[in-house]
């Protein structure tokens, strides 16, 4: 099993940045890609970042260039970076994290057996 519990959200103006964290525990050598998910008002939930323990990271259309995602070297606390914050931005952000082959979608939720409760982001105009 593997306990994700995400931290850091918050209300920021419109331009702003914000830092997630995702504190990760339990036997997360399970896993092999970990990431961010995010669901906005009335809106399905939509992958944002995803990151391979091979270094490999994948950005949706919308955060890329914006959002960073990385790891520590000890891997038990993943991060999301968001930089130039827009009210579009706003939605409760979920870590996840699951073991999946090389290749087809990395947003699709069903690879990711492990889940944070979330963290509300509101970005103000």
């Amino acid at each position: 099993q593997v306990q994700l519990v995400e931290s850091g959200g918050g209300s920021v103006q419109a331009g702003g940045s914000l830092k997630l964290s995702c504190a990760m525990s339990g036997n997360t050598v399970m896993t092999n890609y970990m990431g961010w998910f995010r669901r906005a008002p009335g809106k399905e939930r939509e992958g944002v970042a995803i990151l391979w323990t091979g270094g490999a990271t994948y950005y949706s259309d919308s955060v890329k260039d914006r959002f960073i995602v990385s790891e520590d070297n000890a891997r038990d606390t993943l991060y999301l970076q968001m930089n130039n914050l827009n009210p579009e931005d706003t939605a409760m952000y979920y870590c996840a994290a699951g073991r999946r082959h090389e290749g087809g979608n990395v947003f699709r939720e069903a690879d990711y057996s492990y889940w944070g409760q979330g963290t509300q982001v509101t970005v103000s105009s």
